[in-house]
């Protein structure tokens, strides 16, 4: 895997930012403190770049536990809406190359691989769905396993009448209000 891009963020900004939407949110990491965060980010410099190019694009990444992912701990993009620096873009390189007009400048795999991290599966977009609202007027492409992607098809979510839904479209689509989101597993966490 490539190296992330390189970050703007200094890392005390950045783990201000990161313990006060901590704080903020506590149902989405319940009985979890803090300094068990910060201890496992201080031995994982390269997390932080991740997380600063999550945050500049728009991300707002924070703390989330998945109980059916066995207390692993990840850093979700909790953004309200699905992040405006990663909007517009096909699913995949072969979604983009298979466009014969109107090509985006990027694809949302591409791009998740650039910033070092990794789109949320339909299991993680659900659980991040329970404990908030997210993506009421946008809808995030989330990853799509290889029998639907060969098909030519690729998976998004969002949220709409009080429900979380996964749809399907072609991943060669792309859309203004359409962007995705991504996790980073620390090491170390449970």
């Amino acid at each position: 895997m490539p190296k992330p891009k390189q970050s703007t963020s200094k890392p005390g900004d950045l783990l201000e930012i990161l313990r006060s939407r901590f704080e903020a949110f506590p149902q989405r990491h319940p009985n979890l403190a803090w300094s068990t965060v910060l201890q496992l980010l201080d031995t994982q410099p390269e997390t932080l770049k991740v997380l600063a190019l999550m945050d500049e694009s728009g991300g707002e990444p924070d703390v989330v536990q998945v109980p059916a992912m066995q207390g692993e701990l990840w850093f979700f993009d909790c953004s309200a809406e699905s992040p405006a620096g990663r909007r517009s873009l096909c699913y995949d390189r072969a979604g983009l190359e298979s466009r014969k007009d109107i090509q985006p400048v990027n694809t949302a795999v591409d791009m998740a691989r650039e910033i070092g991290a990794v789109l949320l599966n339909e299991e993680q977009y659900t659980w991040l769905q329970q404990t908030g609202h997210y993506d009421l007027k946008t809808s995030s492409w989330i990853l799509t396993p290889p029998e639907i992607r060969k098909l030519g098809g690729a998976l998004f979510g969002d949220k709409r009448y009080g429900r979380s839904f996964i749809y399907h479209n072609g991943a060669q689509s792309f859309y203004a209000a359409r962007g995705f989101r991504v996790g980073l597993k620390l090491s170390g966490g449970q």
